[in-house]
């Protein structure tokens, strides 16, 4: 795996439009599932309950939706990295789908695109692209539009 670097505001610039590359594979265990679970109440039966989500409409249990948006978080450092401001912040997202299920075992990984980038006060504004993608599935988990704001 290879990192994107982009240093400063001219490259940045330069890059909307281009695919900036992908993640490695990360396996989805029932482990995290249950964190994640735990952390945010969200115990639903087709995330924590084994025996009765096998039988269910996923043939088994599932990670939750928030949990594969988060980590686009885990995979964007593995693709690109910003230089030439003080600090990155998440600013937000535009629009978030969540395509096909992330099932426990299975192996997902991030793609990046850069398809915005406007100046705004004390530096840039970028949005990108991040598609989910889900090991061995035609459609992705989940495709973000990702906003970020880099300031210098």
């Amino acid at each position: 795996m290879t990192v994107t670097v982009l240093d400063g505001d001219d490259e940045v610039c330069a890059a909307v439009g281009r695919h900036l590359g992908h993640s490695d594979w990360l396996l989805i265990d029932q482990l995290r599932v249950n964190k994640f679970a735990q952390a945010t109440g969200d115990q639903q039966w087709i995330h924590v309950d084994i025996e009765r989500s096998t039988a269910g409409p996923f043939g088994g249990p599932i990670a939750h939706g928030y949990l594969t948006l988060s980590l686009s978080n885990y995979f964007l450092p593995q693709i690109v990295e910003v230089r030439g401001f003080a600090m990155g912040v998440n600013y937000g997202t535009n629009r978030v789908r969540f395509v096909a299920p992330v099932l426990v075992g299975a192996r997902i990984r991030a793609g990046v695109e850069l398809t915005d980038v406007t100046r705004v006060s004390g530096g840039l504004q970028t949005t990108m692209t991040v598609t989910i993608d889900n090991l061995g599935n035609a459609k992705p988990a989940c495709v973000i539009e990702s906003i970020s704001r880099w300031l210098h």
